[in-house]
Formats: structure tokens, sequence, C-alpha cells
């Protein structure tokens, strides 16, 4: 018996893996974060299979139900959306099943920020403007943020940011990142990233929170970073005619000649 951790996505059942649709159907037991993991993921589960909705469980119950399945030899498929490696409270399940000796495995899910610069058709690292992105949130009742994790810390570096289940806090969000980044700044908001209901709103720090004015709220992506609205900016030179690469050594000279053979 195993329990199968499993990244389910963004919202669209097409962005599932093929091994997270193959566990889930071989799996008789799912358990499931129902407040945002679409039922059309869940028609890969066999007939007959035990289906729970975690979304008004505690994690006492939830480790309950695995067990029970354990006890009966039974796999599990965990769904949680997005992928499991941010905000997932994997670890916390993780730990309480590695106690009981419960075996494990992980895979893989296209995270939201991914799904949103998707719709955004954005590459969020380009030359000579961004080449880091980073994925943070603001303080919430269930996570507060260390101290040196800040907005504002962040702000800084200059690189992309992508500001998870912080809509509810956008005037704040715009205030900390406002005086590092400049009023002008590019913003989009993607709510339900790849949801057939996805909206997107691009603004700037300076009109974001009137563009979106209390529309959206949860499930929400915040992007800030001139990379999204970037034309004339630096080619790389990985394509550049002349740069010598292992895969394209330039001439009989160049070190990679050999390695290309």
């Amino acid at each position: 018996m195993t329990v199968h951790f499993i990244g389910a996505g963004p919202g669209a059942p097409d962005l599932l893996t093929l091994r997270g649709r193959d566990l889930i159907a071989a799996s008789p037991v799912c358990l499931y974060a129902g407040s945002l993991i679409p039922e059309a993921v869940l028609r890969h589960c066999p007939p007959g299979a035990r289906i729970i909705n975690t979304a008004p469980m505690e994690l006492d119950a939830i480790i309950a139900e695995i067990a029970a399945a354990h006890a009966l030899g039974q796999d599990v498929a965990r769904l949680h959306s997005g992928d499991l490696s941010l905000w997932s409270a994997m670890g916390e399940q993780m730990r309480r099943l590695r106690a009981l000796d419960i075996p494990v495995t992980v895979t893989p899910g296209v995270p939201a920020f991914a799904a949103a610069a998707a719709a955004l058709e954005t590459e969020l690292t380009l030359p000579a403007l961004a080449q880091s992105v980073v994925l943070t949130r603001t303080p919430g009742r269930a996570s507060t943020m260390p101290p040196a994790e800040s907005l504002t810390h962040f702000a800084v570096t200059g690189a992309t940011l992508a500001i998870h289940l912080s809509i509810h806090a956008l005037d704040r969000v715009v205030a900390d990142l406002t005086p590092a980044y400049g009023a002008d700044c590019p913003v989009a908001v993607v709510w339900r990233a790849s949801w057939p209901d996805q909206r997107i709103v691009r603004a700037t720090l300076a009109t974001i929170a009137a563009a979106v004015a209390g529309s959206m709220e949860r499930t929400a992506l915040i992007l800030v970073g001139r990379v999204l609205a970037a034309e004339d900016f630096a080619e790389s030179s990985l394509y550049a005619h002349g740069y010598d690469r292992r895969f394209r050594p330039q001439d009989a000279t160049s070190r990679f000649a050999e390695t290309a053979e």
C-alpha cells in the first residue's frame, strides 16, 4: 500500500500529468482538496473508488482515512492543486505518515504561476530585465511569513514576482512594491488560471487596485515585473550567430568540436 501525493495542476483537467492520471486510476481511495480541484479530475478514479473531499477535514481526520486504507492494503491518491512543492501542506502529512511507516510517492503538477504565465503568453525571465522569479505570498491566518521574506526585501532584487494567496491584500502589495519597482511597473492578475472562467487584468502598480476593484477573490495570482510589458528587450546568446556551444560548434577549433560528433 502506498499514498501517492499528486499535483493536480492549476485547474484544467487536461493539465494533469500522465503519471498522475494513471496513479489516480489505479488507486481505490482518493482524497482531494475539493475547494480547488475540479470534479473532472475525479473522473479518472476507478469504478467504486472511495472519494473523499478533504476541504472540511482536519489533519487528524485526513491521516485517519489514510491509515484505514493502509490497514486494508489500499493505495491512496492524495490530490492537491498546482504543484506539491508550494503551499500544499504535504510536508506535515508526510511527517505523520512516515511516523506510521506508511510509504509515499510524490508526483509533480503544473504550478499556478506557470499556468498564469502561459495565459499571459509571457516569459517571466528576459535578458537584462529579469533572470529570477520569486514565488512568494503575504502573511495569512494559516501561515505567517519569516521576517526576512517580506515583499519589500524581494522588491530590492528587481526580479519578477509571482505573489500567491494575496489578492485580498492587493493594497498592501502595491504599497510595499511601488518604492522599488515604480508606479508604472506592469502588473497582471490572473484569476483561476486555466479554468474555463479564467480572467486576466493587466495594469500597473498605480492602477491595478482600481482595475481589480474587488472583482476577484482567492485563487488569483499577482505577477509583477518589467517583463510583463517588455517588447524592446535584448536577445539571449543561446541561438545567436557565432555563439559557440556544445551542439553548434562554430568551427574545427571549437572546444566543442569533438563532443558534437
